[in-house]
């Protein structure tokens, strides 16, 4: 009999399942389900524009739509196919998000007092109302625990955990007060499918630990009493009724209960395994392993790559986080990525595209990319600065901002859009480069996500600008297959590597880099480390005198051929 397992990928405006044959690595059943709740999911406060919230029922609602949708797809497709066959479910997360609960695990925003409480609901990743605690986070750490830090990219984020919860007390201090602990999403559910709900009982995913939450074995977990007492004396008892130990996601998180085995349509006991965050998972379903990164193309990137964790590898300064047993068991997992790249699209075709050159987005995109396809690199004579969102690696700054360099009285949008995604390659680049810098080897790039299927030439600028292959993910839904991996390792003798092989798959293109085109963006690239030097680092002695004359040149060249 065929063994399948089931994946929950909860993403930032819906979440999908993923149900597919361990065995074989056949995609039976794919449910999506949109958050009802605020704009896209997202609870937002129109005085301040760094407010991101969401409302935990809509995670309860859409876990049932998304199993059973996925399950009545796998009987419509395979007459033979029985739920009872499932082994094992995966959940992964955007994060870090935590939430806000009481003493029973309860979200404070399910509770009739604080419903109607922006505050007391899911603090969304993407929020960023407390840049302000993460820098003070950052400085106290540097005079008091430099090793800290140093695990999780040398600048701590606002949109990590403890910046979350002291902002939360700061803001509100009736939440704050009112929530006897905090889990990341990635926790609370596990613990409500296996009814550990209870903060004492909910098994803690060392990915979110490590990678947002200053959590490693060096220092025996969490960061100590005595520094979070140096914050804020609230933190330091809170530290109590978190947690001491978190776990890889090869371990279980419990068994699924009887009622929700009922709600869900599966059988009750089946293995729940520990979350992670979205993007680790994502690069387990693409087949990550040591010299391959795995890009996650969306509205903002993640970039995920393994090193064994026998491996004597330095802190890297600028990612965010070098945590063992994130990704892979036995392996050191590095995290890195940027805070906007398809958003940066979006918001440029919504914004300043004319209508000469469609009416709708759709048309517009392909419209545009049909006239820069036919561009040479650094015909345009255009650079720019891929922070619209801030910058998340490597310089940890969410108060950057983006910046377009090189515009005459004849540019064009398409000109403007090629140079956008030339941004954001290039800041791909220097994440590679800071990896590559502390002995970590990228040798291939393995790509997942919309835009990675959707758009050749963006593909194929990627390749150019990056130096190495791009092969492309064949799964649509890498997440939700990566935590399904993991629901399949938990819930019987299925090993990781040999799952792995079956149901990770390349599509059959691959985007190898043009030489003549790889010479003029590595110059091109010069002239971008400039200005991201110049605008993102305190330290930048220099002059940008040359740059828009260097553009000019490059782009006189290619014109003339």
């Amino acid at each position: 009999m065929s063994r399948f397992a089931i994946g929950l990928d909860y993403g930032t405006n819906s979440c999908r399942s993923l149900l597919v044959n361990i065995d074989t690595g056949e995609e039976l059943g794919s449910k999506v389900f949109a958050y009802p709740s605020g704009s896209l999911g997202i609870l937002t406060d129109p005085s301040d524009p760094n407010v991101a919230r969401q409302n935990p029922q809509d995670y309860l609602d859409g876990i049932i739509d998304i199993v059973r949708g996925a399950v009545e797809q796998a009987k419509e497709k395979d007459d033979s196919f029985d739920p009872a066959s499932i082994i094992g479910l995966g959940i992964d997360t955007t994060g870090s998000t935590p939430i806000p609960v009481n003493e029973e695990g309860t979200p404070l925003a399910l509770t009739p007092e604080f419903k109607d409480n922006l505050n007391a609901h899911v603090w969304l990743w993407k929020d960023h109302t407390s840049h302000e605690e993460a820098a003070a986070i950052t400085a106290k750490a540097e005079e008091m625990r430099p090793e800290y830090l140093a695990k999780c990219g040398g600048t701590y984020s606002s949109e990590w955990w403890w910046s979350k919860i002291w902002h939360c007390k700061k803001a509100d201090l009736e939440v704050f007060a009112a929530a006897y602990s905090w889990v990341e999403h990635c926790d609370w559910l596990p613990a409500v499918l296996t009814g550990n709900q209870k903060p004492e009982n909910v098994v803690r995913s060392v990915c979110a630990a490590g990678h947002k939450a200053m959590y490693a074995e060096d220092w025996n977990g969490l960061p100590d009493k005595e520094f979070l007492a140096a914050l804020d004396p609230d933190l330091a008892s809170l530290r109590d009724r978190l947690f001491d130990k978190a776990w890889p996601s090869d371990k279980k998180a419990g068994e699924l209960t009887d009622e929700w085995a009922e709600k869900l349509g599966l059988k009750a006991g089946i293995s729940v395994a520990v979350g992670a965050f979205d993007a680790h998972m994502g690069a387990v379903g693409s087949g990550v392993a040591e010299g391959t990164l795995v890009k996650i193309l969306g509205t903002s990137t993640c970039d995920i790559t393994v090193l064994p964790n026998q491996a004597d590898l330095a802190d890297v300064p600028g990612v965010c986080g070098v945590v063992d047993g994130s990704v892979l068991p036995g392996h050191y997992g590095v995290e890195a990525g940027q805070s906007a790249v398809g958003d940066i699209f979006l918001w440029f075709v919504n914004h300043l595209v004319p209508e000469s050159y469609g009416f709708t987005v759709d048309e517009k995109f392909m419209e545009m990319e049909r006239r820069l396809s036919v561009l040479k690199p650094g015909e345009t004579g255009l650079l720019a600065l891929d922070w619209n969102n801030g910058n998340r690696t490597i310089l940890v700054d969410v108060r950057l901002t983006g910046l377009i360099l090189g515009q005459t009285l004849h540019t064009e949008a398409h000109e403007i859009y090629r140079t956008l995604i030339e941004a954001t390659a290039f800041g791909a680049l220097t994440i590679i480069k800071r990896m590559e810098e502390y002995g970590i080897p990228v040798d291939r790039v393995i790509n997942t996500g919309g835009l990675a299927v959707k758009n050749a030439t963006l593909m194929q600028i990627y390749a150019d600008i990056l130096g190495r292959p791009l092969q492309v993910a064949a799964s649509d839904q890498t997440c939700a297959l990566g935590a399904a991996i993991f629901g399949a390792v938990c819930g019987g003798d299925a090993e990781l590597k040999d799952v792995q092989s079956r149901c990770c798959r390349l599509r059959d293109v691959s985007y190898e880099p043009i030489p003549e085109n790889q010479a003029v963006y590595e110059k091109i690239y010069g002239l971008y480390r400039e200005i991201h030097d110049a605008f993102g680092s305190a330290s930048w002695e220099g002059s940008l005198a040359n740059v828009m004359k260097d553009l000019l040149s490059i782009r006189e060249q290619q014109r003339k051929g």
